[in-house]
């Protein structure tokens, strides 16, 4: 059994990967960071195309229609965003803290068994404008979209923005 996290208390940061980033070792990382991961479904995690995907199992997440709690869904959504930026600033060697600042969610179909979800830029140009903001400011912000799929049906699309903060 894991030890409960304490409030107010960071939990200490994944080392920096030393060449590409060993998803299984973030996801379980990111398990340990947020104790609500755990019940998510998360089966599995992949980057391809400039974008991050999760697969997830519909079991933990029924509403009392039986469908997809669109509670859930929108912590979904919106932590699957937060990995994306963190991920990508992993990847550029910064250890820097993401924050979401805003999030919107569509529902437009019920999520009616396994599921995965989406997360990429809103703007193409999104992460070299981040990059640029960083080295200026040393902190900046990106809009992230969000789409799940049940089979081939979309059934929400959500978006966010997430900050990148300063570091210190």
């Amino acid at each position: 059994m894991s030890q409960l996290r304490q409030p107010g208390v960071p939990y200490p940061r994944l080392p920096l990967p030393k060449s590409q980033e060993d998803l299984t070792a973030f996801q379980q990382w990111l398990g340990e960071a947020i104790p609500m991961v755990g019940s998510l479904g998360i089966q599995s995690m992949a980057q391809e195309e400039g974008g991050l995907s999760w697969q997830l199992a519909l079991s933990p997440n029924l509403n009392d229609k039986g469908t997809g709690f669109g509670g859930a869904l929108t912590a979904q959504t919106t932590l699957l965003g937060w990995c994306w930026v963190t991920l990508w600033l992993r990847a550029q060697g910064w250890a820097q803290d993401v924050v979401v600042a805003e999030a919107h969610q569509r529902f437009l179909a019920p999520v009616t068994s396994d599921y995965r979800i989406i997360c990429s830029p809103s703007d193409p140009q999104g992460p070299e404008q981040l990059a640029d903001k960083l080295n200026t400011r040393g902190k900046g912000s990106i809009a992230l979209t969000q789409k799940l799929y049940c089979g081939n049906t979309l059934c929400l699309e959500a978006s966010g923005r997430y900050a990148v903060l300063p570091v210190g």
